[in-house]
């Protein structure tokens, strides 16, 4: 029987594939299936000779702003990841072309020294090579880390480039009220996105680098104190083409003109509303309303900030009018309320022991902090003129009229013997540019005092110092202290408690460093 030769192979191949008959590999003579077999190749011969990753790049560049510790994913966001975290993981993968084409398996970070400015990613992908073989690989890549500095960092080291400015102003003589705003500010972060913040007369300004970011801090100021804001916008410029424009925008908040231990004479329409208390009131807490007190009744009444600038009122006197009394006799009539007790009291002014025996008979509500000997702040109304149409309107009411004190105790004085006391606690302050407007050495001196006297009131009153952050001195300070420990004579104030005091972990790294 004859057999075209043409027609063998077929036939054989043929038979071949429908019996699973067993091939040698064309390049290592390997025995392997025929009927699997890709291009009479094995297994290990096709990861040799096949490269599933040609085209996948092996080296890219990645951008980082070492200013607010962001990375770039083009073409213009910036978004945070932390080192080895999923998110930046994501876009090392997202920089690499040809990825698209292949399955990716798996991928992960290759440990490299912190400071190479290099990021390692081994990973793996599958893909199909002919006749359906699944073929897998792994490989590194290399990822060049550069440093480019963001929009928003760009902008901040331009502060006159901002698009939203915050004027913060008080219509008083001294900065009472903003060194308390200041420390709240710096307890909740609320000064984190401005670009700039400048000294400016009677108050500070806020500049920020976008609107949105400008009513967030004016949300926060309505938050913590009683302001009334107003709007305003300026046109930068105009593009008529495409309908888009540059504006700036302002907000000047002003917050109440009245500051903790301000003796103030509310309207009496506004006292009636109030449960007919005292007009003559005693503000004892600035918050996001105005809390106010009568030391002789220990009624209250909280003025929100709408209520206020709807019938505004000023103070009578300030915290720089305060006049030093000695108790000569207290005794407590029974009523309480909360911190405070009622008490009757006989006071007479420190600078009359001596000269003359004129005494004041009061009723205060420090009756659980003052003793007998004791010395007290206060306001001395006999004999004193004030020029305030509300004041006056409470001298010429009948209801009122003899209701007026004498003296206003505020709080309790102690002795300090020591000028410049050094303390275990700090505050922090916020960098602000003066700009023009340095202090001459007389201003510098009354604001001096002024810090002080916020420092005295953060030790005496622990309310006070609950909403603040206090921390630890730094150590120069705590050997200064060590130092100074004299035989000079103690004083009676207040001491704060170690455990209400914080670690400054700037300060540690900067010492860690050193």
């Amino acid at each position: 029987m004859s057999m075209d030769i043409d027609d063998a192979p077929v036939s054989i191949a043929s038979g071949s594939a429908q019996t699973g008959a067993t091939i040698l590999c064309c390049n290592c003579g390997a025995p392997i299936d025929g009927t699997t077999a890709t291009g009479a190749l094995c297994y290990d011969c096709v990861k040799l000779t096949v490269d599933i990753s040609q085209g996948v790049q092996r080296e890219a560049t990645i951008h980082f702003c070492k200013d607010c510790d962001r990375w770039l994913l083009p073409p213009a966001t910036w978004i945070t990841a932390l080192p080895e975290s999923r998110e930046l993981l994501a876009l090392c993968l997202k920089k690499l072309k040809g990825l698209s084409r292949v399955r990716i398996v798996d991928a992960s970070f290759v440990w490299t020294e912190p400071h190479s400015r290099r990021i390692k990613v081994k990973i793996t992908i599958q893909d199909s090579v002919q006749d359906g073989v699944l073929l897998q690989q792994s490989f590194e890549v290399v990822y060049l880390v550069h440093t480019q500095q963001c929009r928003d960092c760009a902008k901040s080291y331009t502060p006159a480039h901002w698009r939203s400015c915050v004027q913060v102003r008080q219509k008083v003589h001294h900065k009472r009220t903003f060194l308390f705003l200041e420390q709240l500010i710096l307890k909740h972060g609320a000064h984190r996105d401005a670009i700039n913040i400048k000294e400016a007369p009677n108050g500070v300004d806020f500049f920020f680098s976008s609107r949105s970011q400008g009513e967030g801090f004016v949300d926060f100021l309505n938050s913590v104190v009683p302001v009334t804001v107003k709007y305003s916008q300026e046109l930068i410029s105009h593009d008529e083409h495409t309908a888009t424009a540059t504006i700036k925008h302002s907000a000047s908040a002003d917050i109440v003109p009245v500051c903790r231990d301000d003796l103030v004479a509310i309207p009496i329409k506004l006292a009636r509303k109030y449960g007919n208390v005292s007009p003559l009131l005693l503000c004892y807490k600035i918050g996001s309303s105005v809390y106010l007190m009568d030391p002789q009744t220990l009624q209250t009444a909280d003025i929100s900030s709408a209520i206020y600038w709807r019938a505004p009122f000023h103070s009578l006197a300030d915290s720089q009018q305060l006049v030093e009394f000695i108790i000569m006799d207290i005794e407590l009539t029974g009523k309480q309320k909360g911190k405070w007790r009622l008490a009757e009291a006989t006071v007479a002014k420190a600078s009359d022991l001596g000269h003359n025996d004129t005494t004041y008979f009061v009723r205060t509500h420090l009756g659980g902090l003052l003793h007998a000997g004791d010395s007290a702040m206060g306001y001395l109304l006999s004999g004193t003129n004030f020029n305030n149409a509300e004041f006056e309107a409470i001298e010429a009411s009948n209801q009122y009229s003899s209701t007026i004190p004498d003296v206003v105790l505020v709080k309790k004085h102690f002795q300090r013997h020591r000028k410049n006391r050094r303390r275990n606690w700090r505050l922090k302050r916020m960098a602000k540019e003066e700009g023009d407007l340095l202090p001459k050495a007389a201003d510098q001196e009354r604001m001096d005092r002024e810090y002080e006297q916020f420092l005295r009131d953060v030790e005496e009153d622990e309310e006070l110092r609950a909403t603040l952050e206090l921390y630890k001195a730094q150590k120069r300070q705590q050997e200064e202290m060590s130092v100074a420990e004299t035989d000079e004579e103690e004083d009676d104030a207040p001491q704060v408690n170690m455990e209400e005091l914080l670690d400054d972990f700037d300060e540690l790294k900067v010492d860690d460093a050193q």
